[in-house]
């Protein structure tokens, strides 16, 4: 089998899992990348792989293709427009687009969820009537970054005109604050059904930014279901891997964000831990037209599971960091009492750090399994404490 897997870094594909998921398959990868050159050790094509045209004349100039797949938020519709164009299994390039553009989804949305949102094109005024308090954020953003709570039309007037200093041509959406518990819904399609993997509960940081300290195991509602399965289908999603982001609201469950890929920063491995699969080689054998196989959603290998995040407090320069507990073979490291715990730095010492209130204020991911959460919080306390992140 030949692999083209689309990526704009190293992240998207070799801490996501997929290249090496892609060996244990014995299966041939190109990649195909706008930054060749920080790639090293594989067939690589350079391209503008945010182009569906660059992206299908690569590979038609190449091997040819069995699976063209891409795990990066930016590339899932060149990526399907690709993959549809060569006959192969892919998401519906439309889908991505909606899942993509925040102002889209919500228009997919609006038959099925009451949720004001607004969209504010470069140079458009900023609405008065909206109901307070209300979330901006770009359309098409990523990582937490430029999305705010504001409490009042001035405080809107000044977010707008904050970003758009930083993102002129951007469009922006202003919308509802969703109010209550933060949930994940992880999803698989393979063209016949769309399975539900889990979910987590997430921990933000402090408002009025919106970053992600830390997501917890926790499988949806069986009573959220039928409204989020509602949500998915209106806005087409159903091949493949999603990630899908909600608030459970006084008003029952609604949609924050779908995100259509796998999620990240190491869930995508606790997700894997958990269910005892090889969950990064299902997602790629979808890709190559196999179902997904036959497993038990509530037959886990660890009964509980946590991702925090390591965010700097201060802008700084790192002086002491963790030993990294993230081996290149992607093998767990020892145990200690039932919890088995991973570290990846994702900051070195030395460097120089700019706190964003961002998802980009990240220092380091910090992954752990163990038999409840009392264990699981216990391993994570000690580990922080005996080996915490310096910034001077």
């Amino acid at each position: 089998m030949r692999l083209y897997l689309t990526t704009l870094n190293p992240t998207d594909s070799v801490t996501g899992g997929f290249l090496p998921a892609a060996a244990a398959l014995g299966w041939d990868v190109t990649i195909l990348t706008d930054q060749p050159d920080r790639y090293s050790g594989y067939d690589v094509v350079a391209a503008d792989v945010r182009d569906p045209r660059a992206v299908i004349d690569a590979v038609a100039s190449h091997h040819r293709a069995d699976v063209i797949f891409s795990n990066s938020d930016h590339l899932q519709a060149a990526t399907a427009l690709a993959a549809a164009y060569f006959g192969l299994p892919g998401k519906d390039w439309r889908a991505c687009v909606t899942a993509k553009n925040k102002a889209l989804t919500r228009r997919a949305l609006a038959a099925v969820e009451p949720v004001r949102s607004v969209r504010l094109p470069p140079g458009g005024q900023v609405p008065e009537d909206l109901p307070f308090p209300v979330v901006v954020k770009p359309a098409l953003g990523v990582a937490s970054e430029d999305v705010v709570l504001v409490d009042g039309p001035d405080a809107l007037t000044a977010a707008v005109a904050a970003i758009r200093e930083r993102r002129p041509e951007e469009v922006l959406v202003a919308e509802e604050f969703l109010d209550g518990p933060l949930r994940t819904l992880e999803t698989l399609g393979d063209g016949d059904a769309r399975h539900v993997l889990g979910g987590f509960a997430t921990t933000l940081g402090p408002l009025p930014h919106f970053v992600e300290e830390r997501l917890d195991w926790r499988p949806p509602d069986a009573g959220h279901l039928p409204h989020l399965t509602a949500a998915l289908d209106a806005a087409g999603v159903g091949f493949g891997v999603c990630h899908t982001e909600y608030a459970v609201t006084r008003d029952g469950p609604r949609v924050i964000e779908i995100n259509y890929r796998l999620i990240g920063d190491n869930c995508d491995f606790l997700l894997a831990d958990l269910l005892g699969v090889p969950l990064h080689q299902w997602i790629l054998r979808v890709h190559a037209g196999e179902p997904v196989p036959v497993f038990d959603p509530d037959g886990l290998r660890a009964a509980y599971g946590s991702v925090v995040s390591l965010v700097a407090e201060r802008s700084g320069t790192v002086t002491a960091a963790p030993p990294d507990l993230y081996p290149a073979d992607l093998s767990p490291p020892g145990r200690e009492d039932g919890v088995r715990l991973w570290h990846r730095a994702l900051r070195e010492i030395g460097d120089h750090v700019e706190v964003t209130g961002t998802n980009r204020d990240y220092l380091g991911l910090l992954r752990a399994v163990g038999p409840d959460r009392a264990s699981v919080d216990a391993a994570i306390d000690t580990f922080r404490k005996e080996h915490p992140w310096v910034l001077a």
